[in-house]
């Protein structure tokens, strides 16, 4: 049966001085493509929506999304809705590589979080509100949260960010909750980098969290979620199906599914490739999501990089 850790039984969104791996982001130039191949790996994305800046007018900020809502976390697609500096960004990573760009993490009090970055020696783009409007099955609302960024290049790795959400109801509808693939929760996200005690020793800075050596490189373990480090070299001897677009790179991260057999028959049914490796299953993103692999486990514990 699968097992969530005892923190993610709990509660979906942060208490205290807790921090969650929140969500992952791919960003991609066909929102519509990204959707049937999210329904084709068996997750049931929710509708599109076109994210907003709450000024008077509703400024967009450049960017919609899609999703796939777990029990615990979500996984974001991005796309570019309007021409803006947060667009322009998407665009910029897209040309490096189409996947996933963005590691999202949950905390209680974003400005706090803000704050402590600051004194942890980043550079600081302002607090930002944001939201996007959402369809319940009672009607219409929006989701809102707080999103303590740094400056473009703090974070090599992608956009890392650190968010507080306010209006869980909104974003986490029980109706979006069940996927035919039996996914539950995201357990970690694993990048590929140059200089893996460097980036260990800054992510341990990010999210205020130690930096573990493994035998793969670092791991930074949070209070739901962990972040794996790893050499190319062992990204390209644990995942040889997965192209290496350049680094560093986003190229991998693991979901809690409820049966290991089940979402393989659904993934092969589908035309998909899978492969066993030890407790998991590596099954390579349809194209339409850009490059890299899900990593999908009965235990949030499971890793192929230990």
């Amino acid at each position: 049966m699968a097992q969530l850790a005892h923190a993610e039984i709990d509660h979906q969104l942060p208490v205290g001085e807790e921090i969650f791996l929140d969500h992952v982001g791919h960003f991609v130039p066909d929102h519509e493509a990204a959707s049937r191949a999210l329904l084709r790996a068996g997750f049931a994305p929710t509708p599109v929506s076109i994210q907003v800046n709450p000024d008077p007018g509703r400024t967009p900020t450049g960017t919609g999304n899609v999703c796939a809502m777990l029990r615990r976390g979500y996984v974001e697609v991005l796309f570019k809705t309007a021409e803006t500096p947060l667009a322009g960004e998407l665009e910029a990573a897209m040309a490096r590589y189409r996947g996933v760009h963005l590691a999202a993490f949950a905390v209680a009090d974003a400005a706090k979080a803000h704050r402590r970055l600051g004194r942890a020696g980043f550079p600081l783009r302002p607090l930002v509100e944001m939201q996007r409007p959402v369809n319940t099955a009672t009607g219409g609302t929006t989701a809102a949260f707080s999103v303590a960024r740094v400056e473009r290049g703090a974070m090599a790795e992608g956009r890392i960010q650190i968010l507080t959400h306010r209006t869980e109801d909104a974003v986490w509808q029980k109706r979006w909750l069940a996927h035919p693939n039996g996914s539950l929760g995201l357990a970690s996200i694993v990048i590929a980098v140059a200089d893996v005690d460097e980036a260990a020793e800054r992510f341990a800075r990010f999210t205020d969290r130690g930096a573990a050596p493994t035998r793969s490189g670092h791991v930074v373990r949070l209070d739901r979620g962990r972040v794996e480090l790893v050499t190319r070299q062992a990204f390209e001897a644990m995942l040889p199906e997965v192209s290496i677009a350049g680094m560093p790179f986003m190229g991998a991260y693991g979901l809690v599914v409820e049966s290991l057999g089940a979402i393989e028959a659904i993934l092969r049914h589908a035309g998909l490739a899978t492969r066993r490796a030890g407790d998991c299953i590596v099954a390579p993103f349809p194209d339409a999501l850009g490059q890299g692999t899900w990593l999908f486990a009965e235990s949030s514990q499971d890793t192929l990089f230990p």
